[in-house]
C-alpha cells in the first residue's frame, strides 16, 4: 500500500461528542454532522463512533451518503440536511430517512412517494428549513404560508422539525444571529398559529453551541412547545472555530477556553520519506525550477502530493514534520509527490514517517495552520484529503 494515510483516532472523536453533549446540556440535543465523508474522516469510520458515543441524529447532505449512514447505523435518525434532488424521494421515504425540504416540488415529490408506499398519516418526518437572512435555502417567510397545507392531518408528511441556519454565530457583537432568531421566533409564531406543531427546533452549528447559544435557542423553542437540536460539526473533529477578533479576552464565550483545552483532533495525515538525496548549490528544485538550493542541501522525496490534498499553494511556504521537526516545503508541491528539506535534520532516510497535519515529537500541524498558508478554511483542508488517501482507524 502507498504509504499516505489519515489516521482517525475514534477514541478522540467520541471524547469530543462527550463534550458537546456537556455543553449542550440540558438546553438542546445535538445532531452530529458527518456530511461531505464526515469532513474527510470517513463516514463508515465515524458514523459508527459517534453513534457509541450517544448520538442518536446524523446529519448528511445527500440522500446517497444517508443511504451509507442508515448501513452503518440502522438505530440512528439520519437527517438529508441539502434535501432531496429530484427522483429520489421514494429512496427517502424506503430507506426512513428524514429530509430537509424548503421548495414546493420538494414538498410534491415527498408526498407522492409517501402515498404510493402506502405510508400511513403523518408517518413521513419532514424538518422545514426557513430562510433567515442567509438567502441560500430555505422558504422566505411571505412564502411560508403556502406550505401550512401540505401538512394537513390527511397527509403522509409531518412536520417534525423547523431549521435555520445561523450563517454568522462566530462574530462577536451577535447582531446577525439575534436578528435570525427574532425572525425565527415569528416564523414559528405563524405556524403555531396555524394549528401546526414540530417537535424539534433545529438550529445552530459548532461555533453557536460554543458561543453559549444552546440556551436562548432553547428558550425560544420553548416558547413554542419544542425542543432545542443542534448541529456540531467542526467541533467534533477536534477544532475550535475561530470566532471574530473583537471578541477580547474578558469577553469570549466561557465554552472557547474549555473546549481548546479539551476538544482533541481526531485525524492525522500521515505520508513517508521516499528517498534522500544531497543537492549541490545552484540546483533547482520541481517544476518550473521555483525553488534554486543557496548553499549544498540535503532533500527528501514525500509521497503526498495535490491529489492526496496537499495544496499546491503551500508550495515554498510551508513545512512538514519528520524527526519530530519542521522541514520547509521547496520547489513546486506535485501532483503525488512533494520534496522538503532536511539539511538540518540529522538521520533522515527513506520510510521515515512524515506528518502532514498532526503532531509529531513536540511538534503539531493543525488545518488551521494549513488553511491559513493556503488562503482558505479548515474545513476545506479537512475534505479536501482525497479519496485515494485511505483512512485508517486507531
Amino acid at each position: 500500500m502507498r504509504p499516505c494515510r489519515a489516521e482517525i483516532r475514534t477514541r478522540a472523536l467520541e471524547d469530543n461528542y462527550r463534550f458537546l453533549v456537556r455543553q449542550a446540556a440540558p438546553h438542546a440535543e445535538l445532531l452530529a454532522v458527518v456530511k461531505a465523508n464526515a469532513y474527510g474522516h470517513s463516514l463508515a469510520i465515524c458514523a459508527p463512533a459517534l453513534v457509541r458515543a450517544g448520538a442518536h441524529w446524523l446529519g448528511v447532505t445527500t440522500v446517497e451518503e444517508a443511504i451509507v449512514a442508515r448501513a452503518l447505523c440502522p438505530e440512528a435518525r439520519v437527517m438529508i440536511m441539502a434535501g432531496i434532488s429530484r427522483g429520489q424521494a421514494r429512496a427517502a421515504i424506503d430507506f426512513q430517512l428524514t429530509p430537509v425540504a424548503w421548495e414546493p416540488w420538494q414538498l410534491d415529490e415527498l408526498e407522492a412517494a409517501a402515498r404510493a408506499a402506502g405510508a400511513q398519516a403523518s408517518s413521513v418526518p419532514i424538518h422545514l428549513e426557513l430562510d433567515t437572512g442567509m438567502s441560500r435555502q430555505g422558504v422566505a417567510q411571505r412564502e411560508l404560508a403556502a406550505c401550512f397545507t401540505r401538512f394537513g392531518p390527511a397527509s403522509p408528511l409531518r412536520l417534525d422539525g423547523v431549521m435555520t441556519h445561523l450563517f454568522a454565530a462566530d462574530e462577536a457583537d451577535g447582531q446577525d444571529t439575534q436578528a435570525q432568531l427574532a425572525s425565527l421566533d415569528e416564523a414559528m409564531g405563524h405556524i403555531s398559529a396555524e394549528g401546526l406543531f414540530a417537535e424539534w427546533l433545529n438550529v445552530g452549528n459548532s461555533a453557536a453551541l460554543l458561543a453559549g447559544q444552546a440556551q436562548p435557542i432553547a428558550e425560544l423553542a420553548a416558547r413554542h412547545g419544542m425542543k432545542a437540536l443542534l448541529r456540531p460539526g467542526l467541533a467534533l473533529y477536534g477544532l475550535v472555530p475561530r470566532f471574530d477578533p473583537s471578541f477580547a479576552p474578558q469577553s469570549e464565550p466561557p465554552a472557547l477556553n474549555a473546549a481548546r483545552e479539551s476538544l482533541q483532533p481526531a485525524l492525522t495525515w500521515k505520508a513517508s520519506v521516499v528517498g534522500v538525496r544531497s543537492v549541490p548549490a545552484g540546483a533547482t528544485v520541481g517544476y518550473n525550477a521555483t525553488f534554486v538550493a543557496t548553499e549544498p542541501m540535503r532533500l527528501a522525496l514525500v509521497c503526498a502530493g495535490y491529489a492526496d490534498g496537499l495544496d499546491r499553494l503551500l508550495s515554498n511556504h510551508f513545512s512538514l514534520l519528520v524527526r519530530g521537526q519542521r522541514a520547509p516545503l521547496v520547489g513546486r508541491v506535485s501532483m503525488d509527490q512533494s520534496v522538503i528539506d532536511v539539511t538540518e535534520i540529522p538521520g533522515v532516510e527513506a520510510g521515515d514517517e512524515v506528518v502532514i497535519l498532526g503532531a509529531q515529537g513536540g511538534e503539531n500541524i493543525t488545518a488551521y495552520d494549513h488553511a491559513d498558508a493556503a488562503g482558505t478554511i479548515p474545513w476545506e483542508v479537512f475534505t479536501r484529503i482525497g479519496p485515494r488517501v485511505p483512512r485508517v482507524a486507531v
